[in-house]
């Protein structure tokens, strides 16, 4: 014993073989919904239909999710003044276009000494985009790279 359902019929209980019978007569699928339940619940549809439906719910809420996109930018312990301004401005259209932004150092050979001029050059990245992103990570030094991350500020609707 099964209970039917389906767009065009009235819910009810009836055998298994009479629920198939009822599925071919309109052409369509019997498909089981609720095993667990008592008694099972079936459910008469066009199973093919049904698939593409789901097919396409699916493809529907992929196009929604928003992407991640991380932009890296590298710079030197001794970072010169107009390369600093020339990654800042970078920086910023990054930020103002909804990418996060992941600043580094990288540290060569004994730059290493410099881990102190480094994480000043991060925190005054970070005080220049103050006003276009929020700092998620503040610098962290991992092996040879101090690291820090931004992501953009939300867009207030006026």
């Amino acid at each position: 014993m099964v209970r039917v359902v389906g767009d065009d019929i009235e819910t009810e209980i009836m055998s298994t073989q009479d629920a198939l019978k009822l599925a071919d007569g309109m052409e369509l699928d019997l498909v089981e919904i609720s095993p667990h339940a008592d008694p099972p619940v079936c459910k008469i549809i066009d199973y093919q239909k049904f698939l593409y439906q789901q097919k396409k719910k699916q493809k529907e809420i992929k196009a929604k999710a928003t992407r991640v996109i991380v932009k890296e930018i590298r710079f030197g312990p001794n970072t010169d003044d107009h390369d600093y301004k020339f990654k800042l401005r970078h920086a910023i259209k990054f930020l103002e276009e909804g990418a996060k932004v992941r600043a580094y150092v990288f540290f060569k050979g004994r730059s290493i000494l410099f881990k102190e001029q480094g994480e000043l050059l991060l925190l005054r990245f970070a005080s220049d985009l103050e006003e276009y992103g929020k700092v998620d990570q503040l610098p962290k030094l991992e092996g040879k790279r101090m690291f820090i991350s931004f992501s953009p500020k939300k867009k207030k609707k006026i």
